[in-house]
């Protein structure tokens, strides 16, 4: 096992303190910093002496497992030939071509055109300019709103920020860049409309419309599975309703599948499980699995026809100094192979079955309120009553430490980052994890349930 030694440890985590500025920082949060030193598979090996199972893949992205050395290899490859290529137009390079290739071919058949990012705020910026820029060119000026859901998460990045539905991301950097109206999510566990939760929340969106105008809507965008949110899985009748509701008023339906995307929900993308057919979507985090960042946009044939058609001086003027990075390109080919070769799109269909049957079982734990997923990603909703089903606040985070006292990283979604919820426990492990450790990641919730709520 690696070891650093107490001293170095503590002086990394000094130097730490003292230098770095963190995603969602406080110095609060960061009194007792987390410090991995290497992986394997489903496991992370800690500077304290921890070995821990990374139950949520890193950041959801670490899709194929740590310690894959081949990624390193195809990294290293690349780099001895060219590190770096300009993608601009007038210029690319062969790691770019052949993934841009390989992503349209796994992907929804209408899709016809990929421009890459490094992330999924970046991607998501990205998405919202090609669906100005289409109704743009189109004529359509007006259409340069976006419909966004409660609880959805699109990055922080300025209007990816103003989609994001998580109230605190607000906070502190307003006033908004971007004019969004806010849908309810179709959240049948917290469902309060009348009827089915999927129709009802699509016909939401459709009162939107109606109300706004769809002259002035340009797309709605929408996670296939809400994941930092809450992993919040749609019923069936929710995407094909939302899909015939965009089509009837001319709004492109963006499909944020950052998450969802590379075979996280047994699909290699995530709106197959309903038939439904973006116009675009935004990706990244498994593309790489999280070894180099990369990420992208995919827009249907329309669109690209519309960019290719256009004059010279109306061309799509985006454009970022990293975008089809070759390095990053020739990891996410390897990154591909290693998930198609290795079947591990059909196998997290089949161990999500089973991670999901064994979380089901916490039910007769008087604070699961829900268990949900599909796939490889799953959560369980904490509640302080099941009858009332009264949200549960405070309690995630003492389940959370007591897992990792038991061997086990886990990611509480705490439910004051919305009052509609509460605490919620995701899971997104590797899609190669053993079918042993998925049944002692939810041995040790149920173990650290008890301990917290004791």
């Amino acid at each position: 096992m690696d070891d650093i030694g107490a001293d170095r440890t503590a002086a990394l985590l000094e130097a730490d303190r003292r230098s770095l500025i963190h995603p969602l920082h406080h110095p609060k949060d960061h009194e007792q910093p987390r410090l991995a030193l290497s992986g394997e598979g489903p496991f992370l090996r800690m500077a304290d002496g921890h070995e821990v199972i990374d139950s949520l893949s890193g950041a959801w992205n670490v899709h194929i497992g740590h310690g894959r050395r081949e990624l390193g290899e195809a990294a290293a490859d690349q780099i001895g030939k060219v590190a770096f290529a300009s993608a601009y137009a007038g210029s690319s390079n062969e790691p770019a071509i052949r993934l841009a290739e390989r992503i349209l071919g796994i992907a929804y058949p209408n899709m016809g055109g990929v421009y890459f990012t490094t992330g999924g705020a970046e991607s998501n910026e990205g998405a919202f300019k090609f669906a100005r820029y289409y109704w743009q060119r189109r004529g359509r000026m007006d259409k340069t709103r976006i419909i966004a859901r409660q609880f959805a998460y699109h990055g922080t990045t300025m209007a990816a920020m103003c989609a994001t539905g998580l109230p605190g991301y607000h906070r502190m950097f307003g006033p908004a860049t971007l004019e969004v109206f806010r849908a309810p999510a179709p959240y049948p566990y917290r469902w309060t409309g009348n009827g089915d939760p999927g129709t009802g929340a699509a016909d939401a969106v459709e009162a939107i419309i109606e109300r706004e105008g769809a002259d002035r809507i340009a797309a709605i965008i929408a996670e296939p599975v809400i994941g930092s949110g809450g992993v919040i899985v749609p019923p069936p009748t929710y995407f094909p309703r939302l899909r015939e509701i965009c089509d009837k008023h001319e709004i492109l339906l963006i499909a944020d599948e950052v998450i969802t995307g590379f075979g996280r929900t047994g699909k290699w993308f995530a709106l197959e499980h309903w038939g439904v057919l973006p116009d675009i979507v935004s990706f990244a985090k498994g593309v790489t699995s999280g070894y180099l960042p990369l990420g992208g946009v995919m827009v249907s044939k329309a669109i690209r026809a519309t960019l290719d058609e256009a004059p010279a001086e109306e061309k799509f003027m985006h454009a970022a100094t990293y975008s089809g990075h070759p390095v990053c390109c020739a990891v996410g080919l390897r990154n591909l192979d290693i998930i198609e070769g290795e079947g591990m799109v059909e196998r997290a269909a089949a161990m999500g079955k089973r991670l999901i049957a064994g979380l089901e079982g916490l039910r007769d734990l008087p604070v699961v309120g829900d268990v949900r997923g599909v796939g490889l990603i799953a959560a369980v909703e904490l509640v302080e009553d099941q009858a009332t089903r009264r949200p549960a606040r405070g309690l995630g985070a003492r389940v959370a430490a007591e897992a990792y006292a038991r061997g086990l990283m886990l990611r509480n979604r705490p439910g004051s980052a919305d009052p509609d919820s509460g605490d919620t426990l995701c899971l997104a492990p590797p899609l190669p994890t053993p079918e042993a450790v998925l049944d002692r990641i939810v041995e040790t919730i149920r173990a650290s349930i008890l301990a917290a709520a004791g």
